[in-house]
């Protein structure tokens, strides 16, 4: 095994972590917005992730996603929300008004 292995090696196992790392953002996203949509009395429709950037939060990089979710106030009409993730943590939550 020579350097360029070892360091391609290294790079496949960074982008790897880093896949994880985002999938984990994505999971906790579902469950901080079930948890949110039960409390509103809401229904949570659907989840999706529509940007992934890294950005620096608190002094150092990390990953900043934006979602669209879609949830439900009277069980027949469907909205449109966003959330916001910077990292682990989620720093904004926005919905439309909607139809009780």
């Amino acid at each position: 095994m020579n350097l360029a292995d070892l360091l391609l090696m290294m790079v496949i196992l960074a982008l790897a972590w880093q896949f994880w790392r985002v999938r984990a953002m994505s999971e906790k996203a579902y469950g901080y917005l079930q948890d949110y949509c039960n409390k509103q009395g809401l229904q949570l429709i659907s989840l999706s992730r529509r940007k992934t950037r890294i950005r620096p939060f608190h002094g150092k990089l990390d990953w900043y996603c934006e979602f669209d979710f879609e949830f439900s106030g009277n069980g027949e009409d469907t909205y449109q929300g966003s959330l916001i993730m910077r990292g682990m943590q989620v720093t904004d939550t926005q919905l439309p008004p909607y139809r009780v």
